[in-house]
């Protein structure tokens, strides 16, 4: 029998309802199908630096499959850094490189599950990284995905509002003289000195929300919910090794960026396995 193509209402249609059956799959996972609420434990110094070494440790098993995951970002940032500079942004340069740390959490997802992984003796390799979309919990972590890049988008609408009552509303006409006001002048060490208390407000939010809940949904078939509530009780139960382990990741991305971003090649995927372990 000749197939004919089938007429496009019937079509859309079926095209539709596949779509309703994977979104009700999807909302059906986001609830998780484990609902046991973890127990925390208390951190102290030792856990961070024990967490560090397994960190360092994973990514010398793992250098060359960690390498072609994270070989990106400093491309990335670069990329971010021509784009501020080609469109007449370098109000929002800094912002936006330091607001890209903000979805962070997000890019060591794979770096999770390769560290999962070598942990309970299975295969790990940056394919085996991509495993997690068959995961139970892949919903939710779409979902804390899209929140953190809506916070990024907000650290950067905040960024302006902060620099259209400093230094704005012109825009820099040259990167010497935009240097220059930020450096030289009142308006711009207020814009630094608010940019820089609003900026650790949404990073404590975003370590708060996420340092346990993605390791979290990449080990357990929970849901978001609990994974977020476990995250802000561990930090609840443990705020100074938090805040020593957020400076630590700060100030981790702060040297690897300054020689070309190259040093993120290093410093992403340690920090990554890091976190998993902590």
């Amino acid at each position: 029998m000749v197939k004919t193509i089938g007429n496009p209402l019937s079509w859309s249609v079926k095209t539709l309802n596949r779509a309703g059956h994977r979104a009700a799959d999807m909302t059906d996972r986001l609830g998780g199908h484990d609902n046991t609420v973890p127990t925390i434990r208390r951190l102290t110094t030792d856990d961070l630096l024990d967490a560090l070494r397994a960190g360092i440790d994973d990514f010398k098993a793992l250098r060359t499959d960690v390498l072609v995951l994270v070989l990106l970002y400093p491309v990335m940032g670069a990329l971010l850094v021509w784009f501020t500079l080609d469109s007449n942004l370098l109000h929002i340069a800094f912002p936006m490189l330091t607001g890209f740390a903000l979805v962070g959490p997000l890019s060591a997802v794979g770096l999770y599950e390769m560290s999962r992984r070598r942990e309970r003796g299975l295969e790990a390799s940056w394919v085996s990284a991509f495993a997690m979309i068959r995961a139970p919990s892949f919903g939710p972590i779409l979902v804390l995905a899209v929140i953190l890049v809506l916070l990024f988008l907000l650290w950067l609408a905040a960024a302006q509002v902060i620099y259209l009552a400093t230094l704005g509303p012109a825009l820099p006409t040259s990167l010497t003289a935009f240097a220059s006001d930020v450096l030289t002048t009142e308006a711009g060490w207020t814009m630094i000195i608010l940019g820089m208390g609003v900026g650790g407000l949404f990073a404590a939010v975003v370590l708060t929300i996420s340092v346990v809940s993605f390791p979290l949904l990449i080990d357990r078939p929970v849901g978001g919910a609990i994974a977020v509530g476990t995250s802000l009780r561990a930090v609840a139960a443990n705020p100074v090794p938090m805040a020593a382990w957020g400076l630590i990741v700060a100030a981790g991305l702060l040297v690897g960026s300054i020689p070309a971003f190259l040093g993120l090649i290093i410093v992403l995927p340690v920090q990554g396995h890091a976190t998993w372990h902590l």
